[in-house]
């Protein structure tokens, strides 16, 4: 028997464009997802979709149940809510606050389809720049910060887990590397946000732990980060989303960090007493979606 889940799975290939992917969003395994597409197809009696095509192409039995998808997920998702206003209230506040400066450039999107979603809920962004957003959350001051945990004071929800890529400038002497180790950041000038270094992976993660010394500059934006950069003042490690369309357009470009790459974890956290508020719930949930069709490189965490 076909079942939401199944319209869910569809639903899940489509945005997120592959098979890992999907899973992820999902929070199934790749293996239990496989097993469960096999399980459509054998009922179906063929393929749902093309398993070489990049962005996946639906056949035209996939075709027909994703057009189920589109009209009946809404519809759930929207009772669902409903439900959830009836139960728990539709007004509320969120105050949301950032630890990720980069944060910004998918953060807004997001926020437009939660208030589409929750209109009676008052999202925000907690403006200024902050060095330790968890006290806005002990303070009461943000009802939610997107970054690091934060520990067992706060609920947390994870999000996705991305790769942190060293930006120079063209002629930057090392350009030619394919790869950077930590010995090659000796004597560099790195360019950061104005964050506690403890709060930095590359410090943290490589540099600090191979005992290099190097030289800090701070500043609040990334376009004047990579300005910066561009003009030779330094490098920075940024995240691979942050920095795409600079390296696309040649205006800086990107080096992966050591072998296995520099990766880091984004999480949202909350205060407890918010953490089973169906309005907090699907604003996460908003963020994993979203994320999963637009940023490349980004592995969602389960």
């Amino acid at each position: 028997m076909l079942e939401i889940r199944h319209l869910r799975t569809l639903s899940a290939l489509r945005s997120a464009g592959s098979l890992v992917r999907a899973a992820q969003l999902l929070n199934l395994t790749q293996s239990a997802l496989s097993h469960q597409i096999k399980l459509l197809e054998d009922r179906y009696g063929g393929p749902l979709f093309e398993r070489k095509s990049v962005p996946i192409g639906f056949t035209a039995t996939g075709a027909r149940l994703l057009k189920l998808a589109d009209l009946l997920l809404p519809e759930i998702e929207s009772a669902e809510r409903e439900v959830a206003r009836l139960t728990q209230g539709d007004t509320g506040q969120l105050r949301v606050a950032l630890e990720c400066h980069t944060c910004f450039d998918w953060l807004m999107p997001v926020m437009d389809e939660f208030r589409k979603r929750w209109p009676e809920v008052e999202i925000d962004l907690v403006s200024g720049f902050h060095s330790e957003p968890a006290e806005l959350l002990r303070s009461g001051a943000a009802d939610l910060v997107i970054g690091s945990p934060y520990g067992p004071d706060f609920a947390t929800f994870p999000l996705f887990r991305f790769e942190i890529l060293v930006v120079m400038a063209q002629k930057h002497r090392l350009a030619a590397q394919r790869r950077l180790q930590a010995s090659d950041f000796e004597g560099e000038t790195l360019i950061t946000y104005p964050v506690p270094e403890t709060r930095i992976d590359l410090i943290r993660e490589v540099l600090q732990p191979a005992n290099i010394h190097f030289e800090r500059r701070t500043a609040e934006l990334t376009v004047a980060v990579l300005q910066l950069v561009a003009s030779r003042r330094g490098i920075a490690a940024l995240p691979n989303w942050a920095i795409k369309n600079y390296v696309d357009y040649d205006y800086v470009i990107a080096k992966p960090v050591g072998e296995q790459g520099l990766w880091s974890d984004l999480f949202v956290s909350v205060p407890e007493a918010q953490k089973q508020k169906a309005y907090v719930l699907d604003f996460v949930n908003v963020i994993r979606e979203q994320c999963a069709s637009t940023l490349d490189g980004i592995k969602l965490l389960s």
